[in-house]
């Protein structure tokens, strides 16, 4: 016998859960936003919006399905299944920290707060949700397929993320490397490190260095590309590094690939510094299309 269909509610602890979290009481919180030039009524309110979307989902859930709930700091200790429907509820980066812990499960982004975020990977969706979890799990709704990055370190470590890798020191300070693209060009470079971008992450990190590069016409990927796009930050020109290899694209099936020259560098992706990978001196980092994909419901 077969288990029923699982639903996982995936979200992000409110602003006002951190500040209690770190104050210590409601009061105290009152306290230190007035000093910050601020009212305890606006951070509640959007507390309430997310409780309220919450519960929606969760009353959306079918009550013959199965359901789990994970909040954003436990995504990396929570174990997916493959037939579970992901209900991302949140704003838009939410849906990418889940995405790389995913291997083609659908998600289904809800906006708690229509208006304020982006919009990009999410919907204002709490209305209709029952019959679209419904649908989703009879395999019954488009799917827009979104590329992903990888990185894989010469040890078999591997990162996945759906809008950007950073590769570099862990404080963004110089980072050393050797640059080997695959038409047989290299350099040695000493920069901010480097960023990877699919095209879901080109309105992200990626746009706003692409905005500053007149010198360097880089297209950017559009969301559903399977292709992305690498920029080095600040690379310093010197007697041992140079500056001529600074930006590009990646197509399915080319690599990237970085020899670490310093003690060690760090890499992670849409921002969750603290999964990731640490490559030390002489190591390999390879930077590519993953052969994983986001599955958005559209």
């Amino acid at each position: 016998m077969s288990l029923a269909p699982r639903i996982v509610v995936a979200h992000r602890a409110s602003e006002l859960e951190v500040l209690v979290d770190r104050h210590g009481t409601r009061g105290q919180v009152e306290f230190f936003l007035r000093s910050r030039g601020r009212g305890l009524a606006e951070v509640q309110a959007r507390h309430d919006a997310l409780q309220q979307a919450l519960a929606d989902a969760g009353s959306a859930i079918d009550p013959d399905h199965r359901r789990a709930f994970v909040e954003r700091g436990d995504l990396h200790r929570f174990a997916f299944e493959p037939e579970d429907v992901v209900v991302a509820v949140g704003p838009d980066g939410l849906v990418a920290n889940v995405a790389k812990y995913l291997d083609g499960q659908p998600v289904v982004g809800v906006d708690p707060e229509p208006g304020r975020n982006a919009g990009v990977l999410v919907h204002p969706r709490t209305e209709g949700l029952a019959q679209l979890l419904i649908d989703v799990v009879a395999g019954r709704v488009g799917m827009q397929e979104r590329a992903m990055v990888r990185a894989s370190v010469d040890d078999g470590e591997v990162l996945d993320a759906l809008n950007d890798i950073y590769l570099g020191d862990i404080g963004h300070q110089s980072s050393r490397y050797r640059l080997q693209l695959m038409d047989g060009r290299s350099e040695s470079q000493s920069s901010s490190g480097l960023v990877v971008a699919s095209g879901t992450g080109a309105t992200g990190w990626a746009a706003s260095i692409a905005r500053e590069r007149v010198d360097v016409t880089v297209p950017l990927p559009h969301q559903e590309s399977a292709e992305l796009a690498w920029f080095v930050r600040e690379a310093w020109p010197s007697p041992f590094s140079g500056t001529s290899l600074t930006a590009g694209g990646l197509s399915v099936g080319e690599e990237l690939e970085v020899v670490v020259q310093s003690d060690s560098l760090v890499a992670f992706g849409d921002g969750m510094e603290v999964d990731r990978l640490r490559p030390g001196w002489g190591q390999t980092v390879r930077l590519a299309v993953s052969p994983k994909r986001l599955s958005l419901v559209s």
